[in-house]
């Protein structure tokens, strides 16, 4: 059976409205979409890292209840857990401050194996740390041998756009390990400081991955796939958080490619009727989780779409 191998940053969320805090979950970006994946009946393997205290032990037994195994997370005796601050507008769009303490020594933890047409998926700055990028270009090389499906979202929040000029190297570097590269308008305007999405595949993406898709919130999701462009509309959705969206999305998207045994060697040869049943099940997901809290699908609509 394919599974899907995930790796980021494992976080507590803190979700504010206005000045006070209204709940807690675990997250990260791609653990929100390994959550989901799981909830579905996936076989999901999720790579990271905790702090050895009351929040690290809170979101493993989060793991656990979800049919998530953490076996692949390392466990630090040094430094704390990672928390973030959620705190939503008016748009119910949330604006993050992020609390870390990493110890010296980083994402100590044995990689699991990776199956040809197995999934990977990893994103964010945590793809993009100095201090990971070993371990982490270890892993995409491994993935790229195996034959395995790569996906890439960068989720390059404005809080890192200073930055943006010294990783886009690393940056061009992932997309050139990635099968598909998955962003929203937002990180492309934070990385290149461009809002034309076109410009931003055939000036940025396309010489490393011939597959990208950008989505735009309530104005919808572009395809750009070699020659091929498609557009998809969005359903009007009254989010009440917008946190998770993209993950979910992500997790959407990765599940239609187990669901229709789309494989390494058929992507290349996906059409547009294709590509929109990949695109409304990653859109699906993304809706339903705006309409909660959650960072991730719940159980109910879960069991329902399987």
């Amino acid at each position: 059976m394919r599974k899907v191998i995930g790796i980021g940053e494992t976080i507590l969320d803190v979700i504010f409205r206005g000045d006070n805090p209204h709940v807690a979950v675990p997250g990260g970006s791609t653990f929100n979409c390994m959550v989901s994946l799981s909830r579905l009946g996936v076989p999901v393997q999720f790579i990271s890292e905790i702090g050895n205290d009351r929040v690290g032990k809170l979101i493993c037994k989060f793991m656990e209840t979800n049919g998530m195994t953490t076996e692949y997370m390392g466990v630090f005796p040094d430094g704390t857990s990672p928390v973030s601050l959620a705190f939503l507008n008016d748009s119910n769009d949330a604006e993050y401050v992020f609390y870390t303490n990493y110890p010296a020594r980083r994402l100590d933890v044995m990689f699991p194996a990776i199956n040809e047409d197995d999934i990977l998926v990893f994103g964010s700055f945590y793809a993009l740390n100095p201090e990971l990028r070993e371990r982490i270009a270890d892993l995409l090389e491994y993935a790229r041998l195996r034959k395995a499906i790569v996906y890439y979202d960068p989720n390059f929040r404005r809080t890192h756009a200073h930055e943006a000029i010294r990783v886009r190297t690393t940056v061009m570097d992932n997309y050139e390990y990635a099968t598909v590269v998955r962003g929203s308008d937002e990180d492309f305007l934070n990385l290149y400081g461009k809002t034309d999405m076109e410009k931003v595949y055939t000036e940025e993406v396309e010489f490393y991955c011939k597959t990208l898709i950008t989505t735009h919130g309530a104005a919808g999701v572009n395809l750009f796939a070699g020659q091929r462009r498609a557009h998809f509309d969005a359903e009007p959705v009254v989010p009440v958080s917008t946190v998770g969206a993209g993950d979910n999305f992500n997790a959407g998207v990765v599940y239609a490619f187990l669901k229709y045994d789309i494989r390494l060697r058929d992507i290349p040869e996906l059409n547009t009727a294709d590509w929109e049943k990949i695109v409304r099940t990653g859109m699906t997901f993304a809706a339903q989780v705006c309409q909660s809290y959650d960072n991730y699908i719940s159980t109910e609509f879960a069991a329902q779409f399987k």
